[in-house]
């Protein structure tokens, strides 16, 4: 496609994990998309791990199996079939196990893999035209349709725009939308190193007042196990803990684990980001949706960020796609509304789940870590309810979208 003057029945600003992902979706239901990124496809196939690492959940992974992108992964993660939380290193602890013939609570990918995968995915698909190092420099959306001027000097046309430019979304900005954001005093160490011991594909999260610990497991390489952490410290230490060598870096990791997977070793990069928590009051407005952290970001606590985004890809695509069967154009009133209305409470729901999860367990003292090592115990010990965690870390929670339950849109 990519010529001088072109027109989709979708057009995408941002071409990362889920604009990608909406894109190869929308293809894969006989849709086209546009896909406008300023990002340059070099550094995007860079190789190197940089130590960021995403879970995706098992109804999430379903989307990337049914749009294709499932089989270019295979055999490149590692499963989470355990998860165990615990407050600190106290005794107690609440085990999230499926069943042995069950699907995994998910899979950890190293970004890095997400990215080329699902770029090359994309330059790959026909009914994909993939704008790279281009921006859109003015972009009128009225009651006809969307026109886009991009920086190359071409202009683009779709029915529908979407804004899948992150948290500091400029087409959300300029939408007038209104954000409820606020800011965690808590900044995320993110990065892998090896242990001597298998993580035996357990996912752990460790509370602290000071933030959660998160270690998540990661395939096995040439120097031996390994696993991701994200590890939440509070902001006014975040640069101090950037300055630390390999060795003190992984000494203060091995405090905070207790030291159950043995000695620690050759560490990635590590990187640093603040937390924060924006929400949306809509997430459509005339001819536009938003999707991903354009339309919610919430803390990394339970690993849900990405798969929210999912989950909006696969509401967006069956919402577009049942609206061409009825004849209707992809910026259609009607669809977006349905849109609204489908992926409004969920994210809502979770993004209050996750912040109400920070805040508790952030509350210093003896008798807060009693009373949540007491809550923790009870969980365990009810079934249904440790059922019903795992369903919402599985992604399967309220109705769900057919790609999600792996049928085609």
């Amino acid at each position: 496609m990519n010529n001088a003057s072109a027109h989709a029945d979708v057009l995408i600003l941002g071409g990362g994990l889920v604009g990608s992902t909406l894109a190869i979706a929308l293809a894969q239901a006989g849709m086209t998309a546009i896909v406008v990124d300023p990002a340059d496809p070099a550094v995007i196939l860079s190789a190197g791990f940089d130590g960021r690492a995403s879970a995706v959940a098992s109804a999430s992974h379903r989307l990337l199996d049914v749009i294709g992108v499932g089989e270019r992964l295979r055999g490149q993660g590692c499963a989470i079939r355990h998860i165990r939380v615990s407050d600190g290193l106290a005794p107690g602890k609440l085990d999230f196990v499926p069943g042995e013939q069950d699907e995994p609570l998910g899979t950890m990918y190293e970004n890095r893999l997400l990215r080329t995968t699902l770029f090359e995915a994309a330059s790959t698909t026909d009914g994909v035209d993939l704008r790279m190092q281009t921006r859109a420099t003015e972009v009128v959306r009225d009651l006809d349709g969307v026109t886009a001027t991009l920086s190359d000097g071409s202009t683009v046309t779709a029915d529908l725009l979407v804004a899948a430019e992150g948290r500091n979304s400029p087409t959300r900005e300029a939408s007038g939308i209104t954000v409820a954001r606020w800011r965690y005093d808590h900044t995320a160490i993110i990065g892998a190193f090896h242990h001597e011991r298998s993580h035996e594909n357990i996912a752990f999260e460790i509370f602290y007042p000071t933030g959660p610990f998160a270690l998540l497991p990661l395939p096995d390489d040439d120097i031996g196990h390994r696993s991701a952490i994200v590890w939440t410290v509070a902001s006014d230490q975040a640069a101090g803990m950037l300055k630390l060598g390999d060795r003190g870096f992984l000494a203060e990791a091995e405090k905070r684990m207790g030291g159950f997977l043995g000695t620690l070793s050759a560490p990635s990069p590590r990187a640093s980001y603040p937390l924060g928590f924006h929400h949306t009051t809509r997430v459509t407005d005339t001819r536009l949706a938003l999707v991903g952290d354009a339309g919610h970001g919430i803390h990394p606590i339970a690993g849900q960020g990405l798969n929210l985004g999912f989950r909006d890809v696969a509401a967006l695509v069956e919402v577009l796609v049942e609206g061409r069967r009825l004849g209707l154009e992809a910026g259609d009133a009607q669809l977006l509304a349905r849109y609204e209305q489908w992926r409004s409470v969920d994210t809502f729901a979770v993004a209050f789940a996750t912040d109400t999860l920070t805040r508790l367990f952030g509350i210093p003292g003896k008798t807060a870590s009693a009373v949540r090592r007491f809550g923790i115990s009870a969980v365990d010990a009810i079934t249904p309810l440790k059922d019903r965690f795992m369903a919402e870390a599985r992604g399967e929670s309220g109705q769900m979208p057919r790609l999600l339950m792996g049928m085609p849109a």
